[in-house]
Formats: structure tokens, sequence, C-alpha cells
């Protein structure tokens, strides 16, 4: 029997087929007698179709379908999370840097690859595209989307696609001084997941089968159905353990497209994307994103003016959402009594970003994070100080009608000063920088799963989450260890399936070992409940006597295995007891997100920097990341998680930028021109440290982690910079070139 799992960190589920290639990712899956699919693209980023010819391409040996917008359904369908605007191809213009505007199927990938090439696009190209805020500000500049598809929306005529506005009190008479006002701006980055994109679609009997990477799986169900005009039983879609995801596997991208190839063809269809094609498929919005804050003398905010504009592609995805959750929350951490924000979702002609790690929070960090600094520099207060001045108190509402500081937070950010020696002198060109960081978790959400304790004393757990390296097979089956005492060799954890697996609604927002966790826990409790109500049969004694714990069942005046129970009770016939739990954060119509934060992911990041002044280069001597995370339910998982998450932050501060060229092209797709970090980049000395409470709503005290130890990166560096330089820098990425220039304005 089994105990105390929870706070341990036994060793990762999958863990080994993960490092050793064992694993079967999406790529590694073969199906019989399929067709092999190569997306036709444009190498501009606007142009008006005129012709599409697929004569030749069908000539090559084994290209079986050429399939371009004309030979779809018409209307040709289009498809989103809330804004069904994206078309299955280019419909009449491409509208941005590789939008798909026909694909090929053929026996072998060489050939989809050779046809893909002699299918021959007429096309004219057309100037004065949208790729920037300024652009897409602009009223002179030509419209993203044909005002036809958002029909009543005001805003249509525009190339803002949404305009967001939070705040409460009185923002034009709070008295202030010094008021510090400045604009920062957030570059395009891409995933860079280590498994490209893949998709694959097959005629199921009268409905279709769907493979896909996707983090979602019953969000495809419900977008494939609806395509097709299909009960959601008809669609059954395996979704095997992504290689990473990031967000960017959350929405359906070319899965459409799969399944009208694969109806039409009647076999098999396979598209794995390249990692080049990937950029062309997903990244983070660019922003740019001014605040205007005014102080009081002793360092505490009168109020916070912020005007975020998001850059967010040619169709919508899931950035909306992005947007809006991400700027109802600009004022991060702090007590503000007024506060005034509005936000802008704006179409570009631009590949359509979606989400990613940290849902917009990094790029208003950044602006927040950094204007908190130059406010204490102007006022002469330490920057650590002034931010714990402001700082929300555990159960303190810094946000009216949401969810009050669930943490002490200030313990946190004590923390991370004490590990990065802040105050203790500082050699030549050195500095420190610390910057706080707030997400809220899932506002709405929907887990259901099931436990199977069967006849010999082991487990099957089924659970729609997504388990993409976060570890969730692991927690989830440290769950059940601890609730049933069954040892972790004896539980599996079936996933990515939704022909067997219950329902959930996504695997996002940190939310899995809160909500899909809790969900797995009362599917344990109801095994438990069972459990007595068996030995209460089996035994003759009433059931408010007994306990069931750990994988013990205790009746007055004895202990029995649970297992003993459960095969006296079954008998010969075997069997097995089924438990189901569910985990529901309804909505709440009258709050601006739909729904209160299920918790916060809490961050303090700080750094030690040294800067070349000769060359620009910043060396990172020292990397501290401290996260609130209520319990530790896997430690080392935890660490592993904060560390990535750092790590990852360090790409868009230091380096990642998507490049486009004065017509809107992407100039770095792949790896070789876009940088991500590396083991030379990573500080010399990095140090991850966490505060446990217990005072998380998910089982154990739990809270969610996974994103926190990103979203203060970038101000973090920024501050060091300062201090060692006196520079300041309000554009990422820091790249060596950009500090140089700086540091030779200032010369």
């Amino acid at each position: 029997m089994s105990a105390n799992v929870v706070g341990s960190s036994p060793r990762r589920v999958g863990g080994i087929g993960r490092v050793t290639g064992a694993q079967e990712y999406l790529a590694d899956i073969r199906l019989a007698n399929v067709l092999h699919v190569k997306l036709v693209r444009l190498d501009c980023a606007r142009a008006r179709i005129l012709s599409i010819d697929g004569i030749a391409a069908m000539r090559v040996r084994g290209v079986r379908l050429v399939i371009t917008a004309a030979d779809l359904p018409q209307p040709v369908p289009r498809f989103g999370p809330k804004f069904r605007d994206r078309p299955i191809l280019a419909v009449g213009e491409a509208k941005y840097h590789g939008e798909p505007v026909a694909a090929v199927a053929a026996e072998t990938r060489d050939a989809a690859e050779e046809a893909a090439r002699l299918v021959h696009v007429e096309y004219e190209v057309l100037d004065g595209g949208v790729f920037g805020v300024a652009g897409a500000l602009d009223p002179a500049s030509p419209l993203v989307q044909d005002p036809a598809i958002r029909p009543n929306d005001p805003l249509a005529g525009t190339n803002t696609l949404h305009e967001h506005d939070f705040g409460w009190g009185d923002v034009d008479v709070a008295p202030a001084d010094p008021i510090v006002e400045n604009t920062h701006s957030f570059p395009m980055v891409t995933h860079f997941t280590i498994e490209p994109h893949g998709f694959m679609a097959a005629p199921d009997g009268d409905g279709i089968a769907m493979w896909s990477s996707i983090q979602h799986p019953y969000l495809l169900q419900k977008t494939i159905a609806e395509l097709l005009d299909l009960p959601l039983a008809k669609v059954r879609v395996f979704a095997p353990d992504p290689g990473g995801g990031f967000g960017g596997k959350q929405i359906p991208k070319y899965e459409p497209l799969l399944a009208f190839m694969a109806l039409r063809t009647g076999r098999p269809v396979r598209l794995i994307l390249t990692l080049a094609e990937t950029f062309q498929a997903v990244r983070r919005a660019a922003t740019e994103v001014r605040f205007r804050t005014g102080f009081l003398s002793d360092g505490t905010m009168a109020f916070q003016d912020v005007e975020a504009n998001f850059l967010i592609g040619a169709y919508a995805d899931i950035a909306d959402r992005v947007v809006a959750k991400a700027s109802y929350l600009a004022c991060g951490p702090y007590r503000v009594p007024a506060v005034r924000i509005k936000a802008r979702t704006l179409l570009s002609h631009t590949t359509p970003s979606t989400a990613f790690r940290g849902f917009g929070i990094p790029q208003i960090t950044w602006a927040r994070e950094s204007t908190i600094d130059e406010g204490a520099r102007a006022l002469g207060i330490d920057r650590v100080e002034i931010r714990l001045r402001n700082l929300a108190r555990r159960g303190e509402t810094f946000i009216p009608g949401d969810t009050p500081a669930d943490g002490d937070w200030s313990q946190t950010v004590r923390k991370a000063a004490d590990l990065i020696e802040w105050g203790t002198p500082l050699t030549p060109k050195r500095g420190r920088g610390l910057a706080l960081g707030l997400k809220s978790g899932p506002t709405t959400g929907l887990s259901y799963s099931t436990v199977r304790f069967l006849a010999d004393g082991s487990a099957l757990v089924l659970s729609g989450t997504s388990d993409m390296g976060q570890g969730a097979r692991t927690v989830f089956a440290q769950i059940v260890s601890e609730e049933l005492g069954i040892p972790l060799e004896r539980i599996s954890v079936i996933m990515g399936d939704t022909g067997v697996i219950p329902y959930d609604q996504q695997t996002s927002a940190s939310r899995s070992s809160v909500l899909m966790g809790t969900a797995v826990l009362r599917a344990c409790r109801d095994v438990q409940a069972k459990l007595c109500a068996m030995a209460s049969r089996l035994y003759e004694v009433e059931e408010s006597e007994i306990v069931v714990e750990h994988g013990v069942v205790r009746l007055p005046g004895r202990d029995l295995s649970a297992v003993d129970v459960l095969q006296s009770g079954l008998g010969r016939l075997g069997g097995e007891i089924i438990g189901n739990g569910e985990m529901r954060k309804d909505v709440e119509p009258d709050h601006p997100l739909g729904g209160t934060a299920a918790f916060f992911e809490f961050n303090c990041t700080a750094f030690e920097a040294e800067v070349d002044v000769e060359t620009g280069e910043i060396l990172l001597v020292s990397h501290v990341t401290v996260s609130d995370v209520g319990r530790a339910l896997n430690p080392l998982q935890v660490e592993g998680q904060d560390d990535g998450a750092a790590i990852m932050g360090l790409g868009h501060t230091l380096m990642e930028h998507i490049v486009l060229d004065e017509s809107g092209r992407i100039r770095n797709l792949g790896a070789l021109d876009y940088r991500i970090p590396t083991m030379k980049d990573l500080p010399l000395k990095l140090t991850g440290e966490m505060v446990e409470n217990a005072d998380g709503p998910g089982p154990y005290g739990i809270k969610g982690i996974s994103e926190g130890a990103l979203l203060a990166v970038s101000p973090a560096v920024a501050s060091a910079v300062t201090d060692a330089t006196g520079v300041v820098i309000r554009d990422l990425p820091l790249t060596p070139e950009r500090v140089w220039r700086a540091l030779e304005e200032t010369r």
C-alpha cells in the first residue's frame, strides 16, 4: 500500500520513452494506404489569387488530388474558436506569407512535394500590407478582412477586430507626482516546439477519424463535426502526447483541410509540417503597450492608464481572448485605486497569432514592470521596496469583483531578493534587476475523469488532458496512488482518444493539476465510497463506521486492504469498481472575462547581469525565479516547469524575433536564422525556488504552475542592464547590437 506519494518526486510516467525516442509521436504513426499532403503557398505576404491550375501537378506519378478553395463547399467554410473567420484554404486573396492556397495529396511525400511545386498559381502581388501596429491603426491602410465576414460589427470597416475597456476609479482626477509615461514594444516570436505540428484524417465508416498533435482534442472534435455537419459521435479524435505545445497546438489549424481531403479521396491523408512551416502557422502576438503611471511621494501608485495594442495577424484564432485576459490583468499584483485600460486586437497581413505560454502577460509585464522601475528611479526609492509598498496582501481584493490575492506574495518577493543578494555591493558594469509577474488561471472549466479500480488491485485513469511535457500523467497517477494506495507502477493513465476518454474542456492556463486533478481526486473518492458500501454489505457494518483511505478499509476493530475487500466483494464473476469525478467552474455572465480567476500564478524573477560596454553583450551571472505554488505535488516537476519557463523567457528577451522584409515576408524561417537560447546563452547560475503554503484550490492545496517563471524575465533583465549601465531600453529583444547602440547614444 502506498501513502505520502503527494509531495514526492517519483520517476516520471513516460519519461524514459521521451528521452530514448521510444515514445510514439504523431509523425511515428503509420496508417495503411495513406496519402501524403503538401501545402501550396505563395512567397509574398499579400496577393490577389487570379487562378490556380493543377493539371501539371496531377500528371506527377502518384498524385491523387489537387484541391483549391474552388473544390470546397461554397461559400468556403470558415472556422475559429470565437470568430469564424479562417477559411480552410485562402479565398480570393492570400493574406499572409505562407497562407495555403492549395494542397496536393500523393502516394509518396516526394511526389507530393514535386506536385506542389508544379501547381501554377496566377496571382497579383498587392502593395500596402499591414505589418505593424501603426499600419493597423491607420484608417488609410487596406483592410485585412472583408467586412462581409464581420456582419453587425461596427468595427468591420477597420483593422481593429475588437476593443476591450476595463477599469475602475477616476484616472483623470487622481492626484499624482511624478507621472511616468512610456511605450514598450514586444516582437513577434514563434513557439519552436521540438515536434512540429502534424495532422492525419481518415474516413471512418459513416464518420471520420482525426489524428492531431492538438492540446484540445474535444475542441477539434466539435470543430470538425460542425464543418462536416456530423454528430459528435461520428468524429473520433486521436491526440497522442504532443512533443511540446506551449499554446501553439491549442486551436485547430489544418485539420479541417485534411478532413475534406480524406473524404474526397476516400483514403487516409497525412500532413507533417516542417519547422519552417510552423513559423507560418503559429506565433506570439507582437505588442506596443503604453503605460502612464501616477505615483505619490511615498511610492504608492495613484493610477494606471494603459493602452495595449496587440498585432494578432490575419485571422482571429484565440488571439482576442489573449488580448482580453492579459489586458484585464494589466496592473499586475498591485493595489491601484484608479485604473483605465484600453486594449485593441489588431488585424495584420502576418501569420495568425495564437496562445503562447503566458497568454499575453509577458508583453504586458514587460511594459508595466519597466515603468515601475522608472518611477522608483524618479522617486529615489529602492526597486524592491516600491513593489512591496504596492503589493496586494493575502485576501485583499485588488481587482474589483475578482478573486482576492490568494497568496502571501511578499514572501515570494523577499525570498527572490535574498537569493539574488539584493543590496550587496556589485563590481563595475554589473547590475541587478527584479520584476513581478501575475497571471490568472482558468476563469471557466469543465473536466471529467474516470478511475477504474480493477480486480487485481491495479487501476486505469481516464483523462482528457494532453500531456505535452508538463507531466500530467505522473501527477494524476500520484493522486490515485495517494488516495487508493496503489503503487505507481500498477497505474496506467489513458489519454488522447475521444472515443474512450471522458470530456475535458482544454489543456491550457496551467489548469491540469487543479481542475483535472480535482476530477481525478473526486473519481478516487467515488471509488472509496463504493468500497465503503461494499465493505458495509460484506461485513454487516454501518457505512458511517467505515473509513477508506490510502488503500486501507478501516472497520471497527480491524483494518483490511482495499484489494482484499474488492476481491471479496466482486466474487467469482470478477469485475471492477468505476469511479467518476467532475470539476466544473461555471461561466459568470456578468464578469468581463466570463469568470473570476480560479487561482493566480505569482512569480518574482531577479537577475544579476554584466554588460560588455564595447560590444553590448549581456552576461547573465545569476538568474533567480521564485514561484508561489500552493503546494508542490511533485517538487521535481515543479522545478522542471519553472526552469523551462525561465529559460524560454530568455528567448524573447535576448534574441528571438521574427524578421519581416519590407513586403511582409518572413526572412528567418527555421532554425538556422531564428535564434533560440542554447547552453551557451544560459545564466552562469540558475536558482529556482518555490513558496508553499498549501493555499491553492487544487488537490492538497496546489495551484497551477508552468507559466509563472516566464512572465517577468524581460523587465528583470532590462532592469539589471539599466542598473549596470544607466541605459534604458524599451524595445525587445535586448540583442548586443541594440544594447550597443543604446550605449553609443549616451556617449
